[in-house]
């Protein structure tokens, strides 16, 4: 799976490069995330701009991330989030949780 992590202005930044994340890739993006917040990261944000297709089971993989970055102290946040993955967030509810931003800066 190609997934990146950067640092920015005290910013945990995970890049995710697939146009699809949906299982099986999502326990190697999970543990990633996952390990950043364990390892004290606080502000992690999750550029999917490169992603045009999730399935629910993406949807509750970033609902259980979201949680953990809160139960932790922090924030989990999505940027550059396409149309189609916009509406699976919306369809489900997630958007009413996790901050959805158009790209990185913002």
């Amino acid at each position: 799976m190609n997934v990146t992590t950067d640092h920015a202005n005290g910013i945990a930044i995970v890049r995710v490069g697939e146009s699809r994340l949906m299982y099986p890739l999502l326990s190697e993006f999970s543990s990633v995330v996952t390990q950043l917040i364990a390892s004290g990261e606080r502000r992690v944000i999750v550029d999917l701009s490169t992603v045009g297709y999730v399935d629910s089971a993406t949807i509750g993989c970033l609902m259980d991330l979201y949680r953990q970055a809160s139960a932790a102290g922090g924030s989990l946040k999505l940027a550059g989030v396409q149309k189609r993955v916009e509406t699976m967030l919306t369809m489900t509810g997630a958007q009413n949780f996790i901050e959805v931003h158009p790209d990185e800066p913002t």
